[in-house]
């Protein structure tokens, strides 16, 4: 029988998925509970989590001599640089893991909390792009569970859930264009940050944004479901989709679909 409340152990809480993941555990407190909090840099925002919360491990990354004596004078008791990382991802009580940092800062504290027997939710795709065969095999060598936070991996999932493998033909991932999907090429040699920035959809940080307007998260994305899911790169076809509701496609070899829709928030 499953256990609840679940403990939670969160890396980028101050990030957009990260703040997400809070107001998930701040709606459904029968269900998850958090016990360790880290941020980058954002120490204003993590003590005003940390006091709503009430984690037991506080760390920051701290990546400046600013932010370190900020986050010292916030937290007496905080853990700094990538050891507080990953002290919060092998958090004795912790049962969930969510990976909601970006690039190459989520890679070592995935593979110690794989390592710690922890259920990872991964929401920082990189690690995978980096390292997916590795990351997977260690997962499948702990017997560790990996559930992708990304909307078209997590529909995937969700799609793949009681199926055989052997049965599928091929995943189709959808993908909105971005606000430059319409424009000219001579267009988008004059645009702007800003309008890069202003996603027709989604509302992200500012790195999966920009990665969207240009379309390159998407050929990460591609990566993450070939490691995930164990499918080969030929057999994963992206559609563009503006609307955001269907979140990915399952295709089998009889020639039916399996697919999740609904409206575009990253809560789900």
């Amino acid at each position: 029988m499953t256990q609840f409340p679940k403990n939670i152990a969160l890396l980028g809480s101050t990030g957009s998925i990260g703040q997400q993941t809070l107001d998930v555990v701040r709606r459904f407190p029968e269900y998850f509970r958090i016990v360790a909090l880290a941020a980058r840099s954002n120490v204003s925002l993590l003590e005003q989590q940390a006091r709503e919360f009430e984690p037991s491990l506080v760390a920051c990354f701290a990546d400046t001599p600013s932010v370190e004596a900020a986050a010292r004078a916030a937290f007496p008791n905080i853990v700094l640089g990538e050891q507080g990382l990953l002290e919060v991802t092998t958090h004795p009580q912790a049962d969930i893991v969510v990976a909601a940092t970006s690039g190459l800062m989520g890679l070592e504290p995935t593979f110690a909390a794989i390592r710690a027997g922890k259920t990872i939710a991964l929401a920082n795709k990189e690690t995978l792009v980096m390292a997916g065969h590795l990351v997977m095999q260690e997962a499948q060598r702990s017997g560790v569970s990996i559930l992708p936070v990304d909307s078209e991996h997590s529909a995937i999932w969700q799609c793949l859930r009681g199926e055989q493998s052997k049965e599928v033909n091929r995943l189709l991932l959808t993908a909105s264009g971005g606000p430059f999907r319409r424009a000219t090429l001579e267009q988008i040699r004059s645009v702007t940050v800003e309008q890069a920035l202003a996603h027709p959809t989604w509302r992200m940080g500012p790195k999966i944004t920009v990665d969207s307007a240009t379309l390159m998260n998407k050929g990460l994305e591609v990566l993450e479901a070939h490691w995930l899911f164990e499918i080969p790169y030929e057999r994963i076809d992206v559609i563009v989709h503006p609307e955001s509701i269907i979140h990915s496609m399952v295709e089998f070899v009889d020639g039916s679909l399996n697919m999740q829709a609904s409206l575009p928030s990253m809560h789900l």
